[in-house]
């Protein structure tokens, strides 16, 4: 889906930015609160894109109201492009030169991702990071950002960058170690790259693949014990998924696939889950997980055209979540379902020339300065606590006490 990249937070500080409006979540519930117990289920999550990451918007209060609305992930993406527009110090602009730090000859620019990962953990939230979007330097088709790399070794190097900074043992938790101890995990590698709006080389899975291949050896030989993500797959996702696996030794590549089950009805989201899972199984990888990394249904009706056919109203999309969510519960363990992701959770609405659906997939709107919240979001703040086993939560990994 069209995102906004980190680029774009607050420039502010993360201690500054946790010093304001950290709400009810001080920062003495860093470990949760006495008598705390852990939540249990699949893994619970939301997409942090658009508005949520503007400078208009608190990016810590939006995190803490998460955290208590019962997430206990945020999926971000990286922009490759962004957080390494050039290839050499020297092609840096003078005036932007206080940004960067060399990491293996490329400048490199942190301050924002190191920003929203302070913020995540302050608040115990993991994050799952989607590194997609290449830099004109490096592109086969220089000033398309969905272009493949026309070579892989530039991006597993970013990989190895990303890793050593925010994997274990990384670099920005031994600068922070007032920090809660939060270090990524699962690194997702592009986005739905059977679009041409991700990847424009298509057919895409030879192509994708060769830089899966070497995404994989750059993540495991900086951290063996991280999970490699495999990239989002939408609309036709098993057949999409099916063409992975006829690519040569594709399935030692990845720890774990994730589907996007866009379709209008809650019950049809299980059905490609278990599309998904045939083809998995039917490849030899019955034991290998799946997470839904995007689930969603926006309420764009009257306002925008529908997305793979979807269209809502406020009223239906949050009766969609209190179907859904019950649904991924009970077949989670049939379907090896680990985990999923609610797309997204701020959407702009502000009033446009040209409206685009999922701008209205937020749990929250925000609407030209203000931020609103939708009816969705106490319907899947009801179920992720039941689900989760809490009355109420203060923090991700725990219940309140």
């Amino acid at each position: 889906m069209c995102r906004r990249t980190l680029l774009f937070l607050i420039g502010v500080t993360a201690t500054a930015a946790l010093a304001a409006g950290c709400g009810s979540s001080g920062s003495s519930k860093h470990s949760g609160s006495a008598g705390a117990k852990p939540v249990h289920g699949p893994l619970i999550g939301v997409t942090f894109d658009g508005p949520v990451l503007s400078p208009m918007v608190n990016l810590t209060q939006q995190i803490d109201r998460a955290a208590q609305s019962g997430a206990e992930s945020l999926r971000v993406a990286i922009d490759w492009d962004q957080v390494q527009p050039y290839a050499a110090i020297g092609q840096v602009p003078s005036g932007q030169r206080s940004q960067f730090q060399v990491i293996g000859g490329v400048p490199t620019r942190f301050a924002a991702l190191d920003q929203l990962m302070a913020i995540a953990a302050h608040f115990r939230m993991s994050v799952l990071p989607v590194v997609e979007y290449t830099p004109r330097w490096d592109a086969s088709q220089p000033g398309r950002r969905a272009s493949p790399p026309k070579r892989v070794a530039p991006f597993a190097a970013f990989l190895t960058a990303l890793v050593k900074r925010y994997g274990p043992g990384g670099t920005f938790w031994d600068a922070h170690p007032e920090l809660p101890h939060l270090p990524v995990h699962m690194w997702q590698i592009w986005n739905e790259p059977h679009f041409t709006s991700y990847w424009t080389k298509q057919p895409f899975a030879a192509s994708y693949v060769a830089l899966l291949r070497a995404a994989h050896g750059a993540i495991k030989a900086a951290d063996p014990t991280a999970k490699v993500v495999l990239a989002g797959l939408a609309d036709f996702s098993w057949q999409y998924l099916d063409q992975i696996y006829h690519q040569p030794g594709a399935r030692n590549l990845f720890d774990i696939v994730a589907i996007h089950p866009y379709t209008a009805r809650a019950q049809g989201v299980i059905t490609i889950l278990q599309r998904a899972r045939q083809v998995m199984d039917k490849s030899g990888d019955a034991q290998k997980p799946i997470l839904a990394t995007e689930i969603t249904w926006p309420s764009s009706q009257g306002k925008a055209p529908p997305q793979f056919g979807v269209s809502t109203t406020e009223a239906q999309q949050a009766q969609r979540i209190s179907q859904v969510m019950p649904l991924l519960q009970a077949n989670a363990s049939k379907l090896h379902l680990t985990g999923f992701y609610w797309y997204t959770w701020m959407g702009n609405e502000s009033p446009s020339g040209h409206p685009y659906g999922f701008n209205f997939a937020g749990l929250e709107k925000y609407v030209s300065g203000t931020v609103m919240v939708k009816p969705a979001l106490a319907v899947f703040k009801r179920q992720a606590l039941r689900i989760e086993g809490c009355a109420s939560k203060t923090v991700a990994v725990s219940c309140a006490g």
